[in-house]
């Protein structure tokens, strides 16, 4: 029962691989009638999947008979099942035998190799985000470094799947990384051991205010109860916090179990979170607290976001519905499906959707209604009108269909302006590696600050990288005048057009002004990272998190808290 980390997805394709998914479409769509057979009884269901397996092993021998040239198997085969599935829902997809290291993964968080996030940059593959207390972190292996050689293997012409294939490896062998370091005119080598590496669940946990504990859980693996238990644990022991701020922004789900025991702490034992429901009666279930709660009188508050899904969701959800605290943030995203993960045929696996799930009130929270396609295969939202008004354990209304809509809704802000184009074209992150070399170390996070001098630097530094953008509006605009043309309406208004392009056109040293607040706030956090790693990121964020400062304003007011949960 896990959220999905990947999609396939066939969309800007050339023409002729175009023509080739659609004959495999066509095929299999004969073949594995997905959509329809639920309606069919037992026995039509068997006869038409053994009649249609026996048509395409007829199309696929007689096309190994006939046709001209040698067929590919193993891809038409799989590209024709991830077709197949691309006709369900994002969720349901093929895992060939070479992907098997990736699902235990997705369940336990835990691989062998030297953690870190590796990245690929003008045919490059570097270091981009080494994690704190790991191997890479451990010997000096720094965000930055270009991998030029593993074990002695020049990793010229390699991807990031190549690299990634041969940096991880069982835990205790030798590996030897040969680097390349700005401002290092020599090459750099590396020799240290693999290590099992567990990814916490847990990226931050601290008091943020006067006993108020935080914490930022990342996904839900086999090993994130404990781990939200452990650091709660440490807050009580150690600052006596009476309420908890739970952060799941940006998680994208996992195990339905371990969203179940997190709010078992907080909720009597044999408390209903969650029920799944599909078309099979094994998919049916029943999912209760397993235990006593550990912390039944702490105030809460969950902050989410629009990339909070699944499991993620399921506890929001939960808390809401039980009015066991306040959820705070932007609409999740709307997931409400199940998928597990079951063996095939020659070391494969199909992560299949088998159940959609229902929180306490009642209510289903997916956003997105794949089984009414449009006509051109497109999928849309379930509309507000087909909603249905549920109620919470206070009496509270709220709503299926659309995800979970906080208590306190806030809005994203953020503009997409020069800062962010400076971010697509990793010049902060080539300016914080040049910084790191220049400056040995620097405060820490709580008291760091872009001095004036250090932005004027960055400011320089785009302007020798030859930084230049054009803006959405301009490429849209453009796109406009090609279609005004087509239409024979350019020449009409050719002054006007031309006046306005020339208006479109960004005015950088204007634009970096206009936004030194977003630069100066991107451009510190990537600095911050080269020093305290992921841990100092997440406190600088803190420092102007919006969300946040509603949360602890609501927990720190009984008035606003109980006003919120009751239904008055």
């Amino acid at each position: 029962m896990l959220h999905p980390f990947t999609n396939n997805k066939f969309t800007n394709l050339p023409t002729l691989f175009k023509m080739k998914k659609y004959i495999a479409f066509l095929l299999l769509t004969a073949v594995f009638p997905t959509v329809t057979c639920g309606r069919l009884s037992a026995d039509d269901r068997t006869f038409s999947i053994g009649k249609n397996l026996t048509i395409f092993n007829a199309v696929f021998r007689d096309l190994d008979l006939l046709y001209v040239d040698s067929l590919k198997y193993d891809k038409m085969t799989a590209d024709a099942i991830n077709y197949m599935l691309s006709q369900t829902d994002p969720y349901t997809v093929y895992l060939p035998e070479e992907d098997t290291e990736d699902i235990a993964m997705m369940t336990s968080g835990e691989y062998g190799g030297i953690g870190s996030v590796i990245s690929q940059r003008n045919n490059t593959i570097y270091i981009s985000d080494p994690y704190e207390g790991m191997p890479a972190q451990q010997n000096d292996i720094r965000a930055g470094d270009i991998i030029s050689a593993i074990d002695g293997v020049s990793t010229e012409g390699m991807t990031v799947s190549d690299v990634s294939a041969r940096l991880r490896g069982t835990p205790n062998t030798v590996i030897n990384l040969q680097l390349k370091r700005y401002g290092e005119e020599n090459p750099i080598e590396r020799t240290f051991m693999r290590e099992k590496i567990q990814v916490k669940s847990i990226s931050y946990s601290s008091v943020v205010a006067d006993r108020t504990g935080y914490l930022l859980l990342n996904d839900f693996t086999d090993h994130s109860a404990i781990e939200v238990k452990q650091a709660i644990n440490e807050m009580v022991k150690q600052h006596r916090i009476r309420s908890l701020i739970i952060d799941v922004r940006g998680n994208g789900g996992g195990l339905i179990d371990e969203a179940v025991k997190i709010v078992g702490y907080f909720v009597p034992k044999g408390t209903a979170i969650v029920t799944t429901k599909g078309k099979e009666k094994s998919s049916e279930r029943v999912f209760r607290t397993p235990s006593e709660p550990v912390y039944p009188d702490m105030k809460l508050a969950v902050i989410t976001d629009r990339g909070s899904a699944s499991a993620s969701e399921i506890l929001a959800g939960a808390i809401q519905d039980l009015d066991r605290g306040v959820i705070v943030g932007e609409r999740t995203f709307g997931k409400g499906l199940v998928q597990n993960i079951r063996p095939i045929a020659y070391g494969g696996h199909l992560k299949v959707t088998t159940a959609k799930y229902y929180i306490p009130s009642g209510r289903g929270i997916q956003a997105i209604d794949y089984s009414n396609r449009n006509e051109d295969g497109s999928v849309g939202r379930v509309p507000e009108h087909l909603t249905s008004e549920f109620t919470t354990k206070n009496g509270r209304k709220v709503r299926n269909g659309g995800g979970i809509l906080p208590d306190t809704l806030s809005n994203d802000e953020r503009t997409l302006n020069i800062a962010y184009y400076l971010y697509a074209d990793n010049l902060y992150f080539d300016y914080a590696t040049k910084y790191k070399h220049e400056h040995p170390s620097i405060p820490s996070p709580d008291l760091f600050e872009l001095s004036d001098a250090d932005f004027d630097d960055f400011t320089a530094f785009i302007k020798e990288k030859n930084f230049g953008y054009a803006t959405q509006t301009e490429k849209y605009f453009n796109e406009l005048i090609e279609i005004a043309k087509y239409e024979e309406l350019y020449n009409r208004i050719a002054e006007d057009f031309e006046s306005l392009k020339a208006k479109l056109v960004p005015d950088i040293d204007e634009n970096i002004k206009e936004n030194k607040d977003d630069i100066v706030q991107l451009l510190t956090t990537e600095i911050i990272k080269r020093y305290y790693y992921q841990k100092g990121e997440i406190a600088y964020s803190l420092r102007t998190d919006k969300d946040l400062k509603i949360a602890l304003d609501i927990l720190h007011s009984e008035e606003k808290y109980n006003r919120i949960l009751s239904n008055e």
